[in-house]
């Protein structure tokens, strides 16, 4: 189940400090659902090494002779987090460059389907259970109240209500935050009796408890969550860029007229900061679940084109990032007139001139992001937006 706290477990495993005293090397790579063994390999040689300079091809074998090289007669800890794959194929041709490592290496990972660990040989697994007994409600308490006091006229509304979602820790976090910021009893009461707890999490691949807690958000709030939709799974959220893209998207606005705009996006940021879960400073990334929630909630209007997956891209489109290598649906971006963001994330192929023209032809774009793409310089004067 989803919201378990398998990551958050396998985040304390690898910063303990027999961990990183006992292996020459560590790495943690994030695989999601789409298992890119080109850009799984990268991933990790970049975490190993963040000087290296990578191949910009996306031949697999250079990657991993680089990979294997690093690794010969070493001691190696690897977790790769959130594993969907089932292919033995592609796992056995993923862990070739690891069989060169020293004796005692290790994998550590996490998924959801006990047929990933079977697939991938693991020895030993272990099965995550729900929190039981005063633990749910601890977790709750701690998240709705800084001093985790709960007035007793609320604490029996609040237990039932947590009660609903069979003790999943990303679910009583979410509720106890939400629940934090109304301490009314007919607030509480009408979370309870809900109607979305009847939507069952396999009819909308959301637990209800988080499509609550969006539900709930003041109308702010909810486009800012909303707007985060544009970053894939496991992407390292910069807090200032977040509240730059916010601003140019026109979300920050506030009856406080001595408040700046970077004023209100740290409010709402901390706000949100909930949601999120911290990693690196001031770099945030979002549990899988709420990134399908932010999905969910902008459905048509926001497009994340990934890595070779074909999709039908509405000419409604509002939103859009490029994650990796353009695929055949890029043509298909730029029948959306209105798109508002262009963001191209990590390495991408797309031509300079290509981008420059199409671009061009894009007349309502107010965030603009080149970062992924290797061939730009500078923006020259035939930008015409």
């Amino acid at each position: 189940m989803g919201g378990m706290g398998k990551t958050t477990l396998a985040r304390l495993v690898y910063e303990d400090k027999r961990m990183i005293d006992g292996f020459h090397y560590r790495a943690w790579a994030c695989i999601s659902k789409e298992f890119d063994l080109v850009h799984a390999t990268k991933a990790i040689l970049k975490v190993l090494d963040c000087s290296i300079e990578l191949e910009k091809s996306d031949d697999l074998d250079p990657h991993q002779r680089k990979l294997q090289e690093m690794l010969k007669d070493k001691k190696f800890f690897v977790v790769l987090d959130d594993v969907w794959n089932k292919n033995h194929a592609i796992w056995e041709a993923f862990r070739t460059p690891f069989n060169y490592g020293a004796p005692g290496s290790k994998f550590l990972i996490t998924a959801r389907e006990q047929g990933v660990a079977k697939v991938m040989r693991c020895t030993d697994i272990h099965f995550l259970e729900p929190l039981q007994n005063e633990y749910p409600w601890k977790l709750f308490a701690k998240h709705a109240s800084s001093d985790q006091y709960v007035d007793p006229g609320l604490e029996s509304i609040g237990r039932r209500i947590i009660n609903k979602r069979g003790g999943s820790p990303l679910a009583i976090k979410t509720l106890g935050s939400l629940l934090g910021t109304k301490l009314a009893p007919q607030y509480w009461d009408a979370i309870l009796k809900s109607d979305i707890w009847s939507l069952s999490e396999d009819e909308s691949n959301i637990i209800p408890s988080l499509r609550l807690s969006y539900h709930y958000l003041p109308s702010n709030l909810k486009r800012c969550f909303a707007f985060c939709s544009l970053f894939p799974k496991d992407h390292l959220i910069e807090k200032d860029v977040l509240i730059q893209l916010w601003m140019a998207e026109g979300l920050l606005h506030s009856p406080h007229t001595s408040k700046s705009f970077e004023e209100v996006g740290n409010e709402i940021f901390n706000d949100l900061e909930s949601r999120l879960s911290k990693k690196n400073g001031n770099c945030f990334v979002m549990h899988d679940l709420l990134n399908d929630l932010a999905k969910s909630v902008m459905g048509k209007f926001s497009v994340q084109l990934e890595i070779d997956r074909a999709q039908e891209i509405s000419t409604e489109a509002r939103y859009f990032s490029c994650i990796g290598k353009a695929n055949e649906n890029f043509e298909k971006v730029f029948k959306c007139h209105q798109l508002r963001s262009f963001i191209l994330l990590h390495e991408n192929s797309i031509s300079k001139y290509d981008i420059i023209y199409r671009l061009s032809h894009l007349k309502y774009i107010r965030e603009l992001s080149l970062e992924g793409c290797q061939t730009f310089k500078k923006l020259g004067d035939d930008l015409a937006i």
